[in-house]
């Protein structure tokens, strides 16, 4: 009995700090706030998380819902990637409060790291020539979603703002197929 209650707490504090992160962002969002959203004391959440920045990485916990690719042809997973991941960026505040927050606090940089590591280095181990470069190719892959994400909705840069999605794939997924897919000279001279 004791455990199922426990879980239900667990439950209700983090469904309450995911709509209260997503509204009011990290800064804002408050302990008191997020506990009175989940009708418990203050000191729960504190018993069970210890901090703000333990309960967002804990409520930035999610899926990145990636789409089954195994049907999609290889020379197509970058356009099939970069829609999804428009769709998803345009559906989740707390994936942007994630971002937003990623900036300046390293518990969710963390979070975010781990998030995209964990999702997309799969996908990238899948698909390299050198399975070696697996986590490399999975972070390029994230330096184009991330910095589109926050170029479009967090610094709301006009032109990347006003651009449509498909024009958006357009642009990015020749990219991100060739971080996924492409072969890589790793020569460089030093002596130029």
């Amino acid at each position: 009995m004791t455990a199922r209650r426990s879980d239900a707490t667990r439950a209700a504090i983090l469904a309450a700090a995911r709509e209260r992160f997503a509204t009011d962002g990290f800064e804002r969002a408050t302990i008191r706030a997020i506990a009175a959203d989940a009708r418990i004391d203050p000191s729960m959440v504190m018993r069970y998380y210890g901090n703000k920045e333990a309960l967002f990485a804990a409520a930035a916990d999610f899926d990145l819902r990636l789409p089954d690719l195994g049907d999609t042809p290889r020379d197509e997973v970058g356009a099939a990637l970069v829609r999804h991941f428009l769709e998803r960026w345009e559906d989740d505040e707390t994936l942007m409060a994630l971002l937003r927050t990623a900036v300046t606090k390293e518990a969710a940089a963390e979070r975010m790291r781990s998030i995209f590591a964990g999702q997309i280095g799969p996908i990238a181990a899948r698909l390299s020539p050198d399975p070696a470069q697996a986590a490399t190719r999975a972070g390029l892959v994230a330096t184009q979603m991330l910095g589109f994400a926050l170029c479009r909705f967090v610094l709301r840069l006009p032109p990347v703002v006003a651009m449509p999605a498909e024009e958006a794939v357009a642009w990015f997924s020749p990219t991100v197929q060739r971080y996924l897919t492409g072969e890589v000279d790793l020569y460089f001279s030093h002596d130029r």
